[in-house]
């Protein structure tokens, strides 16, 4: 089950239930993930995207006429002003209210699995249908997934895993009636979405993870807490706009 990270604007923390040392904390205009030792990451932040060592996830809001000629480089000046180390940082940028943000977690014997998701769909969108396209463009992500496991996994099942909570992203939205803007049909996502995943590898897990589909364990927790976190934005979003 998801929670409400914060309901209100006020700065705020959140100690993870489940790993303990993971913390999740509202600054200025952002919100940051940082774990208690480097992890293996894999996602499409634009800033510090790809398979990468993460310490910290920062996902950070951007009002709707923010100007993005260079993304990267306003979100390396931001980490600066906040005094985050450029290094083992993935920067996430969101046109979606923080105070938006939800949590959930979930621990069992073989891992440890927590995920927040800041989700709008002003322009949501459904792949795989004929639409309006562009060359190259970016503009700030409206739903934005930080997920983080507590357990070793394979490069593969990484990958798996962000298959995992896209299917999961989907589905919720599925199930919420939420629609392309543009073609009128169920939506799976919006042109902008984003989604980090970090993993400790901690040697004291037996259990090396080779896979993290909807079939495994792993990726079932995944999909569940994604789904549920996902869903909770929204629904957060729609009582502050009631």
């Amino acid at each position: 089950m998801a929670t409400p990270f914060l309901k209100t604007g006020e700065s705020g923390s959140y100690e993870s239930a489940v790993w303990p040392g993971l913390k999740l904390t509202r600054g200025d205009r952002h919100i940051l993930l940082e774990a208690p030792a480097v992890m293996d990451g894999l996602g499409s932040s634009v800033y510090g995207g790809g398979m990468t060592p993460l310490r910290r996830i920062v996902n950070i809001y951007v009002d709707r006429f923010y100007r993005c000629d260079d993304p990267e480089r306003d979100i390396a000046d931001s980490l600066r002003a906040w005094g985050y180390p450029s290094m083992d940082t993935a920067g996430l940028l969101t046109a979606v209210q923080l105070r938006h943000a939800s949590v959930a977690e979930e621990r069992c014997d073989d891992y440890a699995v927590f995920c927040c998701a800041t989700a709008g769909v002003s322009n949501a969108a459904r792949a795989g249908v004929k639409r309006t396209t562009f060359p190259a463009s970016w503009t700030p992500g409206t739903i934005n997934l930080m997920l983080a496991v507590d357990g070793r996994m394979t490069p593969g099942a990484m990958v798996n895993a962000i298959i995992t909570a896209t299917e999961a992203k989907a589905a919720a939205l599925s199930d919420l009636g939420v629609r392309d803007a543009e073609t009128g049909l169920p939506a799976t996502g919006t042109t902008t979405d984003a989604v980090v995943l970090g993993v400790s590898q901690r040697p004291d897990w037996p259990l090396l993870h080779s896979y993290a589909g909807t079939a495994t364990d792993l990726g079932g927790t995944v999909g569940r807490l994604v789904y549920a976190a996902v869903s909770e934005s929204l629904r957060v979003a729609a009582e502050a706009r009631a």
